[in-house]
């Protein structure tokens, strides 16, 4: 497949700066691929549209304040230093900006008790760092980072914990979950007090989420590798809901991606943690999510070809088109979507097959 097919146009003032207050009042499109139907709500409104049993799996990373200022120590050039991963106590992938500015051997200073020399290169543009530091490096990071915010929103969060979901738990990534900013405290309590089940794993989000899609065919993109964790106790809870009957709704392409890259099989998953690359695009059979709840996404992002695998590249563009018409906001502080399933190949197969032999019995 093309990059291009995962492309639409969206006009700049779409692109929400601010975050909706309540959390839960933003706007929320249920799309039902199999009746080709796109209805629009609201997001507290979302248990309607499950059934008791149901469990949902949320993300419960939590931002560092990643995003480190700093100055050159030989020439005092402005250097901004964005952590990716711990590789051990001391030493991070980081990005560096400008890249020009960060090259082997230099020192970054950020203030009297912090600095870092760039000790190597990524094959992904990165730098690697090994800080000095003076004091709990956890502690110096809280005083001296920024949470920082993805390029396209140019408003200052006058609030930080805006872009935490109320559920985090695992501090470690560099970017939020952005579906689970829409759930408030009171909404998860409501939904568990009607019968659906609350589950939680952790994917640190990294690199991936801020690189691009630079290839045409698709199928040549390599996703950089992120930590994920699946407890035991969440992987049977996955499980009972499965042999009951129910569905798993994944919050987000960052619980889908930990998901599915644990799964041992159609409906199968354990308890297990390690690094996943998982590159989720149409073709994908999905062995765990049921249905999904997620933001509206870039163009030609690895997250719309995400979505375009389960609910039908054709459909999602086309509730994309629908979404513009009516004015939703996109991206991390903006609107969401409910997706059911597309019918599986397989499934849709048989029952054309099936139409067929009806309609030659007819005539």
């Amino acid at each position: 497949m093309l990059l291009s097919d995962f492309d639409y146009d969206l006009p700049e003032e779409l692109i929400a700066q601010t975050p909706m207050e309540p959390r839960n009042a933003s706007r929320l499109m249920v799309l039902n691929p199999r009746e080709h139907t796109i209805r629009h709500e609201h997001f507290y409104d979302l248990g309607k549209f499950l059934e008791p049993g149901d469990t949902l799996i949320f993300n419960d990373t939590r931002v560092m304040p990643a995003r480190l200022i700093g100055h050159r120590a030989n020439t005092g050039g402005k250097v901004e230093i964005f952590l990716l991963r711990r590789l051990d106590a001391a030493q991070w992938e980081v990005l560096a900006k400008p890249g020009k500015k960060a090259q082997k051997g230099n020192i970054i200073e950020f203030g009297e008790e912090l600095s870092c020399e760039i000790t190597g290169h990524t094959d992904f543009g990165g730098r690697i760092v090994n800080f000095r530091f003076q004091g709990v490096f956890e502690e110096i990071l809280d005083r001296l980072g920024e949470t920082p915010l993805p390029p396209y929103i140019h408003e200052k969060l006058e609030d930080r914990e805006r872009y935490q979901t109320v559920y985090n738990r695992e501090e470690g990534s560099a970017a939020a979950p952005t579906a689970g900013l829409h759930f408030t405290k009171e909404q998860m309590a409501e939904l568990e007090g009607a019968g659906f089940h609350l589950g939680f794993v952790t994917l640190h989000v990294g690199l991936g989420t801020f690189r691009p899609v630079s290839v045409e065919k698709i199928e040549d993109h390599v996703m950089h590798k992120e930590y994920y964790s699946i407890s035991d106790e969440t992987a049977k809870l996955i499980r009972d809901t499965k042999s009951a009957g129910h569905r798993v709704v994944a919050v987000g392409t960052t619980s889908i991606r930990t998901l599915e890259s644990a799964a041992g099989g159609k409906g199968e998953i354990s308890g297990c943690s390690g690094w996943t690359d998982i590159f989720i695009y149409p073709g994908y059979e999905f062995k765990i999510v049921d249905a999904i709840v997620t933001n509206f996404h870039l163009p030609k992002s690895t997250l719309i070809m995400l979505i375009s695998a389960f609910g039908g590249r054709e459909f999602i563009l086309e509730a994309y088109r629908q979404a513009v018409e009516e004015r939703y906001r996109f991206f991390s502080f903006g609107d969401a979507m409910l997706v059911y399933p597309k019918q599986p190949e397989a499934e849709r197969e048989a029952e054309l097959k099936e139409l067929a032999a009806l309609h030659r019995q007819a005539t």
